[in-house]
């Protein structure tokens, strides 16, 4: 370890004890310092070790312009877990990696103490990245027995729909019980013994009806990876084995999806307070540091003055401030255990929060001007909220597999109150039809709202 790492090794420590006498309660981290390709390269698939899929590439060259463009720089990857593991970049400067350092401790406070991330925890352990690890190997071993176009159609389908899945279900669910419940009326009471001896009563003879198969689905099932993994009719048990692996997958970045504005705010409210409060920092560093958490939770890019996208970073660490100078930190923290983004914005986003950050709902006309359409507290919700509902997916579900082994499934769009990207549908539909293996169907709505009915396709 070089003079520098040894360094940052110290205030790392000390960061760590600050924050327990501060409060903060998470599990253990590791930090790991990487280079820029390496930090690109976990951070668009997600996970260290994932999986292998044309996707993540199409997104590696996506990030890499969007760097040289000057649009984005990932300082840290962190992942939460028991332990937590951090990943820091060797290019960046002391003064960033201790900022970094402290922010990550601030999520893995949130990650083992939010009642999303617990939930998920518990359910799948917190051994997240060697249980990735173990997939990736299993998806090696099914590339060089089935080879690759075989493979890549099953993940073209499992990451398609890799938002759809039911975060009320279990992670480990049984399939249907095959048949339905035997109906064997209400449960005999007093009453009804003393009716059936009046003269001319009798009580009904016990039902013997024969036992009947629970209809498939026996109600929509949202869950589509868990149903085809269970229910698609030729699928063989390395290709089940890749839909519950994405499955998996995707229950773990559910609680990073559904609480990004409170989790980046908390983790930068608690960076800035650690530095803010550890006296054994340097004065130089501690500048540099907080003129990089400046330019973390600003609203806007440096150079301009207005934004028309939401940084979660500035609108988080607002919100934390204005509730624990509000309310208290005792208070915070039952917020940071108990809401979702939902929650939290809707809760405490208020409209004289909204307007000293200066909020707005805009509108892009035809001609491609752009105006301000509403600075109306409850549209403003709703309009940061809107991309982050049933996980940023269209609320699809199965609603029957016919005799001949047909999948119909129906867009609830009264319920996310939007309509298809018909060509994206298209090529979805064409994604599940392969695996399928029988003709599909999808009731939607286009985006003017007209009734569409994608047409079964059989493979």
């Amino acid at each position: 370890m070089n003079q520098a790492g040894a360094v940052l090794a110290d205030y790392s420590a000390r960061l760590e004890a600050l924050a327990i006498e501060l409060g903060l309660d998470f599990h253990p981290v590791t930090f790991d310092l990487v280079p820029a390709n390496f930090m690109v390269e976990i951070a668009v698939y997600g996970l260290p070790v994932r999986m292998r899929h044309w996707s993540f590439g199409v997104r590696y060259i996506h990030q890499l312009a969007r760097q040289h463009m000057g649009h984005s720089k990932i300082f840290e990857v962190m992942f939460p877990g028991a332990p937590c593991h951090a990943f820091m970049l060797e290019q960046n400067s002391l003064a960033e990696n201790t900022l970094i350092t402290a922010h990550v401790l601030g999520h893995a406070d949130f990650a083992k103490n939010n009642q999303l991330f617990s939930r998920f925890m518990a359910m799948a352990g917190g051994h997240i990245l060697d249980q990735s690890a173990a997939r990736a190997r299993r998806l090696e071993r099914a590339l060089s027995a089935h080879g690759q176009d075989r493979v890549e159609a099953v993940l073209d389908a499992a990451l398609a729909l890799e938002t759809h899945i039911d975060v009320n279900q279990a992670l480990h669910r049984p399939r249907y019980p095959e048949f339905l419940t035997p109906h064997t009326g209400p449960a005999l009471n007093h009453f009804h013994d003393r009716y059936a001896r009046l003269p001319g009563e009798h009580l009904a003879p016990p039902r013997n009806d024969p036992p009947q198969r629970t209809p498939l689905p026996p109600q929509p099932e949202y869950d589509l990876l868990w149903f085809i993994a269970h229910y698609a009719p030729d699928l063989e048990d390395w290709e089940r084995d890749i839909f519950l692996a994405v499955r998996e997958e995707a229950y773990y970045f559910h609680p990073i999806h559904a609480c990004q504005i409170m989790n980046e705010g908390w983790a930068s409210y608690w960076h800035a307070r650690l530095l803010r409060e550890a006296t054994f920092l340097p004065h130089d560093l501690y500048v540099s540091a907080i003129k990089s958490h400046s330019d973390v939770v600003r609203p806007f890019a440096s150079g301009q003055q207005l934004a028309l996208s939401l940084n979660p970073y500035h609108l988080g660490f607002s919100l934390w401030e204005h509730i624990i100078d509000k309310h208290g930190l005792a208070q915070a923290r039952r917020i940071c255990r108990e809401e979702d983004d939902f929650g939290f914005v809707r809760n405490y986003l208020d409209q004289d929060v909204a307007d000293k950050l200066d909020l707005f709902v805009y509108e892009t006309r035809q001609d491609g001007d752009i105006t301000i359409a509403s600075r109306d507290i409850h549209q403003i919700r709703e309009a940061i909220l809107a991309p982050k509902f049933n996980y940023g997916a269209p609320c699809i579900a199965v609603s029957q597999v016919g005799a001949d082994g047909a999948l119909a499934l129906h867009h609830d769009y009264l319920r996310d109150g939007r309509g298809l990207d018909l060509p994206q549908a298209e090529k979805v539909m064409e994604y599940v039809a392969r695996v399928w293996r029988r003709p599909v169907t999808l009731h939607t709505v286009d985006f003017r709202s007209v009734v569409r009915v994608l047409p079964a396709r059989k493979f």
